[in-house]
């Protein structure tokens, strides 16, 4: 991204960047983490309409994809040839949707990690970065690991009346969970945990 251009003098932009600052990964974190921990990366890719836009993708049907047909952002597990946790992030992103967050996008920051609290997840330990990308910038389904992509408001996601619910069916029984419903879908479970830090930081 050209320097002094319109990302980098949005306020929008600057205010998130200053609120993520207190958050830092290792770079030199090792693929294998502690307890046999993986690393995997997402990417909050914000577009500078008014109000932002966020991507978001679904997840395609897969018996193989522990997040089959979830709505999620874009990002996965990191790759050996993968320099950092950034580089995952803008690697999946664009593998996922066709946005190359190396040339269109400036990253702003990182939240905490989050990890599965399910046993029968796989052991990942998730780290969420944010980027902004230009109003113009689109994105498309560029795997068949994806279903759709789509942009909400961020102003949509911070509405009470997105908040919702959603039952899902579990071994001992369905339980609820909550979710943000957005173009008829629910955000829940790992991608709820993490946009709700970010509306948290960015307020």
């Amino acid at each position: 991204m050209t320097p002094g251009g319109p990302l980098e003098t949005d306020p929008r932009f600057w205010v998130l960047s200053e609120a993520l600052a207190s958050y830092a990964g290792d770079p030199n974190d090792p693929l294998v983490l502690q307890d046999g921990y993986l690393q995997a990366a997402v990417a909050l890719v914000l577009r500078a309409n008014d109000p932002l836009e966020l991507l978001l993708i679904k997840r395609a049907t897969s018996e193989r994809d522990p997040w089959s047909g979830h709505m999620a952002l874009p990002g996965g597990r990191r790759d050996e040839a993968d320099a950092d946790l950034l580089a995952t992030a803008r690697r999946e992103t664009l593998e996922e949707t066709g946005v190359d967050l190396a040339v269109e996008g400036r990253p702003l920051g990182r939240l905490d990690e989050v990890a599965p609290s399910n046993p029968r997840l796989p052991k990942l330990t998730i780290a969420p970065f944010v980027f902004a990308v230009g109003a113009h910038t689109e994105a498309r389904v560029a795997s068949r690991e994806v279903e759709r992509v789509c942009w909400v408001n961020v102003a949509e996601l911070r509405a009470p009346t997105t908040r919702s619910t959603v039952e899902i069916p579990l071994p001992g029984g369905p339980r609820g969970f909550p979710s943000f419903h957005v173009l008829g879908e629910h955000v829940w479970g790992l991608t709820y945990r993490i946009l709700e830090r970010f509306l948290e930081v960015y307020r």
